[in-house]
């Protein structure tokens, strides 16, 4: 077995096993191994063949990150921030994501439900307060408006 077939058998079985761990975005498996080599034409192959055989799958990374990131209490700013740093397509990102769309009106109501309760915030301290939380969270200012002042 040559040199560059071993290391091409290396690289896979190291990139089937993240992949079983997690879904990866590509620039995510691009990263972790290029640690493996010093041939970014062997990872760009074997990430070609992954996507072929649909073992990775940037549009299948977004969703799930999506909806595990959402289910864990937070907004669609935090989230489409996390999903660039993790070198997802923006066009991507924003078929996933609507900032503007009305569930994030919902779910920003459920996460400030969880910590603080139900009962509105009268104190200017208390709307602070929830405001940084929810800002922190990557909720929009105009949905923490509406719920602080609605």
């Amino acid at each position: 077995m040559t040199d560059y077939t071993s290391e091409l058998l290396d690289l896979e079985a190291a990139g089937v096993r993240y992949l079983a761990a997690r879904e990866h975005s590509r620039y995510e498996l691009t990263q972790k191994l290029a640690k493996k080599t010093e041939n970014p034409a062997l990872i760009d192959r074997l990430l070609n063949d992954f996507e072929r055989r649909g073992l990775l799958s940037d549009e299948r990374f977004t969703e799930q990150y999506v909806h595990m990131r959402t289910r864990r209490g937070y907004g669609p700013l935090r989230i489409r921030d996390e999903l660039r740093q993790r070198g997802v397509d923006p066009s991507l990102i924003e078929d996933w994501i609507d900032i503007n769309g009305s569930e994030w009106r919902a779910h920003l109501s459920e996460v400030a439900a969880h910590k603080f309760g139900l009962e509105r915030a009268i104190e200017t301290k208390d709307q602070a307060k929830r405001a940084r939380f929810l800002q922190y969270r990557g909720f929009p200012e105009n949905l923490i408006r509406r719920y602080l002042w609605d």
